[in-house]
């Protein structure tokens, strides 16, 4: 990639903010600094879609689903799952990525590559061993900027932080709750859909009786 200067233009002005990320990342330099949990990045647009994990943000939706994501180059990630082109051959179950599918086909051959040093526990991916490994050693990196708390995942983090903030980015299509964790969510729903089947065999018993 090359830059050049043209002057004081706004196209100049986009040019060096160009040329100073591309530096940054070539550098390997993390001056962008998230100050929620303190993880650094080369850009300001990367710092700026991390930040999005932690409001809940999602600028992006899937129009053949009703998911949504924070970058449009996740979405994009997300949509080969319904092009059909990463395809379990075992169950049929389709994938993002050719990565995502090789770590499922994990789950049927029973493969778990990488080994805890302390207990020997085994994990289909290095990212589950690391998480677990911080049972050992009671590492908690991701540390609240509004309290003294720190949490070993940044997905606690996460649902910790709208505690403070009262975000509540998970809302139920069944009803007007809304909830800050997506655990809360799966767990409502499943509450909801119970209490509806209960619901309708009640009303067609009754049916039945008249």
């Amino acid at each position: 990639m090359i830059f050049t200067r043209t002057g004081n233009s706004s196209d100049d002005i986009r040019t060096k903010r160009s040329l100073k990320d591309h530096k940054s990342t070539n550098d390997g330099e993390k001056q962008y600094r998230c100050t929620v949990c303190d993880k650094r990045f080369t850009t300001k647009q990367y710092l700026t879609i991390h930040s999005r994990r932690h409001t809940g943000e999602h600028l992006y939706s899937c129009s053949q689903c009703e998911k949504s994501f924070s970058s449009l180059n996740n979405l994009r990630v997300h949509q080969n799952i319904h092009t059909g082109k990463y395809k379990c051959t075992e169950c049929g179950k389709f994938f993002e990525s050719s990565t995502a599918l090789a770590v499922h086909r994990r789950s049927h051959s029973g493969q778990k590559p990488f080994e805890c040093t302390v207990c020997s526990k085994r994990f289909t991916t290095a990212g589950s061993l690391v998480r677990h490994s911080r049972i050992h050693s009671g590492e908690k990196p991701y540390k609240c900027h509004m309290c003294d708390k720190a949490f070993s995942r940044s997905g606690h983090l996460n649902n910790h932080t709208r505690v403070h903030t009262g975000e509540k980015p998970y809302k139920c299509h069944m009803c007007d709750k809304a909830f800050s964790a997506s655990g809360s969510l799966n767990k409502h729903i499943t509450l909801e859909r119970n209490h509806t089947n209960v619901t309708c065999v009640t009303r067609r018993l009754v049916s039945l009786e008249v």
